[in-house]
């Protein structure tokens, strides 16, 4: 069959490559088009339309200045959809996009899969009818999204969290071992896109010198040079390290993360962490009038409890990161309670094998 599928960012790009392995595991002459980064396009028979690298925008400001090249995205996206003529067109994440795209896909006669649900729970519910009317499968990866379709009517699939997965064979495997530090590790995960980088790092780093004892230790994101992370680390006892996040937070002591599924990794590896958000004032101001959830980080929110700290806007500041990281590396009882969270939340994001349960159920609906 021939598979139609578009992820717009780096998370959609790895778990879109898993579940391409998944789809031609249990069909042997599978043919794949599709949006995507390097780990997509690393898969054998993938065709390329689009780079993740000329689609990521962030923050209300920031889509607002680029919506010509939105356009001519959208534009580009329906002509190649109607030249490949897919079995199925499987949308992955990117909301903004996606689920625009999802009513064209749908009026022009292709089967609609949604795998990895936008976050409608949070804001814009009024999206539920989109859903409704153009997706006729919805795959969705966190546990209380099940119950939030069914409370609108909509049947969706859960088998799990991709996450978990994921996590386990890199915990199983020995790349840990080619790192080298002389002191304990703190992580700081800083984000993936220059943007939030530069609103996030500089607070992270101003608590470096009150931890001496520590090695702080930057997970860079590939498409960033090392020349834009030393403008911010200069005269700072700080390593930069690329593509070896999953080996760094299993060094890690505790972590420094800004929200997302950073956040989620970071709980998976066993690493108790604080939640360092920090964006654009006119974006922040937007965004907390829209969205309506008790927490930003994957964590909190699939425990329903503040397992972790979330430092957001002005709480995201040097005294309050301090405070936080002190409690976390001195104080045992508070640790172990992170950490038996940790362990809870384990058991909430269900059974190993999740993305070849879906994509067998994939199949078999098409």
């Amino acid at each position: 069959m021939k598979y139609y599928i578009i992820a717009g960012e780096a998370s959609g790009d790895l778990h879109g490559s898993r579940l391409i392995e998944a789809l031609r595991r249990y069909d042997a002459n599978a043919i794949f088009r599709c949006w995507g980064g390097d780990l997509i396009k690393a898969q054998p028979g993938v065709s390329l339309a689009k780079h993740i690298s000329e689609l990521a925008f962030m923050g209300f400001v920031e889509i607002l200045s680029h919506l010509r090249t939105i356009k001519r995205n959208f534009t580009f996206c329906k002509q190649d959809i109607a030249d490949f003529q897919p079995d199925v067109v499987i949308l992955i994440d990117y909301p903004g996009f996606n689920l625009r795209m999802a009513k064209w896909v749908k009026d022009n006669g292709f089967k609609t899969f949604y795998y990895i649900s936008p976050q409608l729970w949070a804001w814009k519910k009024g999206r539920i009818e989109i859903v409704r009317k153009y997706i006729d499968k919805m795959f969705v990866i966190l546990p209380f999204e099940k119950s939030f379709y069914k409370q609108n009517g909509i049947d969706v699939i859960y088998e799990g969290h991709p996450l978990k997965d994921i996590v386990d064979e890199a915990i199983a495997k020995k790349d840990n071992e080619k790192l080298s530090f002389k002191k304990p590790v703190i992580a700081l995960l800083p984000g993936s896109r220059k943007q939030e980088i530069h609103r996030k790092l500089p607070v992270m780093l101003q608590v470096v010198d009150v931890f001496p004892e520590y090695q702080f230790v930057i997970a860079a994101a590939p498409s960033i040079s090392e020349t834009f992370y030393k403008q911010f680390t200069h005269g700072k006892n700080v390593s930069i390290l690329y593509n070896q996040t999953y080996a760094l937070l299993k060094h890690a002591k505790a972590a420094l993360v800004t929200s997302g599924t950073a956040t989620l990794e970071t709980a998976l590896f066993g690493v108790p962490e604080i939640v360092c958000y920090k964006s654009g004032i006119i974006s922040y101001l937007i965004a907390k009038q829209l969205i309506k959830v008790k927490y930003i980080s994957l964590v909190n929110l699939i425990m329903d409890k503040p397992v972790i700290k979330e430092l957001i806007q002005n709480d995201c500041r040097k005294d309050m990161i301090i405070s936080e990281l002190k409690k976390i590396l001195t104080n045992h009882e508070y640790r172990n309670q992170i950490i038996q969270d940790y362990n809870t939340l384990r058991t909430k994001l269900g059974e190993t094998g999740m993305v070849n349960r879906i994509g067998q159920k994939m199949i078999s609906i098409i």
